[in-house]
């Protein structure tokens, strides 16, 4: 069976609480200090900081994370990413300004990019960017490569396929629903390996399984693709 590619995301939202680190420990306590509900704008570092790394790092699940966190504290965030078009002048209200998928950038966003980040400094606010390769790989304008690359830098790696069923079977646990060893094996193999996808995938098939009176298992879960 060819794999099939699920364009869907995390359907309870990216928080650092639901981020399985695995052996990216260090970035989830640079960013739970900054982000802590005992911080404030006058404690916080200004230091940048830039994730990178390979697709399903999890560098977007970071930004948005670090998004909501900051929007639960009362903050405002500028937000820019590749599908932006055209984005909005720098205001003086964010707490911060996350900057994804900054590999991706053309000539206006590369631009707004740089002027977010010189304003954000003045300012004294955060600024977070993530990015496939590191600071000095990316394909972008000097003055804003180098200050994307002179703060925290930290390479996010990929979780391993026993950390993803680790966390595969933790959250089904915590469904109360039972996942055999053959339908863990078939949603490795047959759906997208990103750990974002795949937690989609279980809510799906915990829905479905509820709605049909069905246990989850290989039949069951091609059912629900036919039937989608």
């Amino acid at each position: 069976m060819k794999q099939i590619a699920l364009d869907i995301g995390l359907a309870t939202g990216p928080t650092l609480a639901n981020f399985f680190a695995g052996s990216n420990e260090a970035v989830v306590k640079h960013l739970s200090l900054w982000v802590g509900t005992q911080s404030s704008l006058a404690t916080r570092s200004p230091v940048p900081t830039y994730l990178w790394g390979a697709s399903g790092s999890g560098k977007t699940h970071l930004l948005k994370s670090a998004r909501e966190a900051l929007r639960e504290q009362g903050g405002r965030v500028g937000w820019l990413d590749a599908s932006v078009l055209e984005p909005p002048q720098f205001n003086h209200a964010w707490a911060a300004v996350l900057l994804d998928d900054v590999h991706l950038y053309n000539v206006t966003q590369q631009h707004a990019a740089f002027n977010w980040f010189v304003n954000a400094q003045t300012s004294q606010r955060w600024v977070m960017g993530a990015g496939a390769l590191p600071p000095a790989d990316l394909k972008l304008r000097d003055d804003l490569r180098s200050r994307l690359g002179w703060g925290h830098v930290f390479a996010l790696q990929v979780l391993s396929e026993p950390e993803r069923r680790a966390v595969l079977r933790k959250a089904a646990d915590a469904r109360g629903i039972f996942l055999g060893d053959e339908v863990m094996d078939f949603m490795l193999t047959r759906f997208s390996r990103d750990l974002g996808s795949l937690m989609e995938l279980l809510d799906l098939m915990d829905g479905y399984a509820m709605q049909t009176q069905r246990a989850i298992t290989i039949p069951m879960i091609k059912s629900m693709m036919e039937a989608s």
